[in-house]
This record gives C-alpha cells, structure tokens and sequence, in this order.
C-alpha cells in the first residue's frame, strides 16, 4: 500500500497565495489515482481558525473515506487553552488519526503535546529550517512521533537537510518527509545514514504532483522491503499506533480509518 502523508485540503481565508485560499483534492485525487497511490494524508491549509478549517476538512474526508486520512491543523499560540479541545474533537469526532503544526504559525506548546501523547497520535511539523526546534521536541517528548516535513525546509538549504538527517539519526521518535526535497542527494544520504524506516513518502499535494515526488523515491533503486518503509509501511505503522477506537461521524456513516493490524506496506 502507497501512502502520501502529507497533502492539503479545502479553503483558506487569507488570499496570498494557493497555500491560503484552496487546495482542490477532487484534481490531486485523480493525480493519486494514476500514480498508484492508495491513500493520502490530508490537513487544512492555512487559516485563521483552525477548528472552522478542521471541521471542513472532516466534511471532505467523509466524501472520500477510502483514500483520505485526516489530520487536524492547529496554531498553538493562538489555540492556545482551547487546543486539547480542539484536539480531542478531531480524533474522537472527526476520526483524524494525527496533527499538523507549521512554524510560520507558532510551534508546539506543552499543551498540544500532552494532548498529542493522550491519543499517541503523531504530529507532522514543518519547522521551517528552525531545526533546533527539533532537538526540545524529541527530548521533551520521546513517546511522540514528530513527522519533519521537506527534511527540515521547503527552500534549497543543504545544511537544514544535512541537520535534519542528524537528528533522524539520533532520535528514534524523529522521522523525515520527502516531499518538495530539490536535492535528491539528501534522500540518497538520508536513507544511508538514517535508515529507510525514517523516512517517509509525501507528496505535499496538490501544488506538487504526486507521481513526480514518488518518483524520486523509485529512483533510490531500494530494495523492495526498503522501498515499502519508506512509501507506507512506516507512515501506517505510526498511524496504527493510535489508542484511540474508530468514532461514529455525527451522520451515523463510521470513517474508514487505517487501524491496527490491518495496514499492510
């Protein structure tokens, strides 16, 4: 099974750019479809409430229960108080299976953290080349699994990379997404140094086509075994890990959740 963790969905309110207005998931789906993706991971793009965004997104995973997995959005700094609330809804009511942080809103606090370990849900964090960020979480916190999206910085920052497949390397709680790495060197490194079961296939979707981000990892020539960590036997593997049972939407439809035991890479 080919799973892409990390992808937008639905509208924003800021009108800067596609990554706050919308990301249309019925184009990026038929994209998936060709590429043989199975299932995609989904969470919101940038919003001034999140639990407005969240709620919509639960809307768009319930239209496609089969390929969407759903992760809430959250600005700790302005969440604050009301984030393990926020939390608790999304995987209790939504069914979302993990959390989505991104630095150029605020960084995890104590307080999604706790509420993050109460479901072992992981969280996806895009640090934003801050990669010292990295080393307070996966100290604070090594029962939490901390997704690095585009290994550390969506911009040509070799160092950033070079950083972040360090702390893959000494940290078992830190893994790193593929998606948007320009560099395909750091993803031959990175699986050398770090190990294929840190690391893991995104796409970050629907700016970026999914066929092209998954080819790069076909052209590391893994091994298969090797290659099915890192395009979804890890990525499930930490979904699965949730405590949390399947919830019953408020339509009375249960979400097609990846659940423990029956993900298979």
């Amino acid at each position: 099974m080919i799973i892409d963790c990390h992808c937008h969905a639905g509208k924003g309110d800021g009108f800067r750019g596609p990554w706050d207005t919308e990301a249309r998931i019925d184009r990026h789906l038929a994209r998936t479809h060709a590429a043989g993706i199975d299932k995609t991971v989904v969470f919101p793009v940038f919003n001034s409430d999140y639990a407005t965004a969240n709620a919509r997104l639960a809307r768009i995973v319930r239209r496609y229960p089969r390929e969407l997995i759903g992760f809430a959005s959250i600005n700790p700094a302005r969440d604050v108080g009301r984030a393990a609330t926020m939390i608790r809804r999304a995987v209790e009511d939504y069914g979302f299976r993990g959390l989505k942080i991104h630095g150029l809103d605020s960084f995890p606090n104590r307080e999604v953290c706790e509420a993050a370990r109460l479901y072992r849900i992981p969280l996806l964090v895009d640090v934003v080349r801050r990669v010292a960020a990295v080393e307070m979480l996966a100290e604070q916190y090594p029962d939490l699994n901390f997704i690095i999206p585009h290994m550390g910085g969506f911009s040509d920052d070799w160092m950033t990379h070079m950083q972040v497949i360090d702390q893959l390397c000494r940290f078992p709680n830190v893994y790193g997404d593929t998606s948007g790495v320009r560099y395909w060197e750091i993803l031959v490194r990175a699986v050398k140094r770090a190990g294929p079961h840190k690391i893991v296939f995104g796409s970050d979707g629907p700016l970026l086509h999914p066929a092209l981000e998954l080819y790069k990892i076909k052209l590391l020539r893994l091994p298969i075994e090797q290659e099915r960590l890192i395009t979804g036997g890890t990525i499930a593997r930490l979904l699965a890990q949730s405590s949390t049972p399947a919830p019953i939407s408020h339509h009375g439809t249960p979400p097609t959740l990846l659940m423990k035991g029956r993900a298979r890479a």
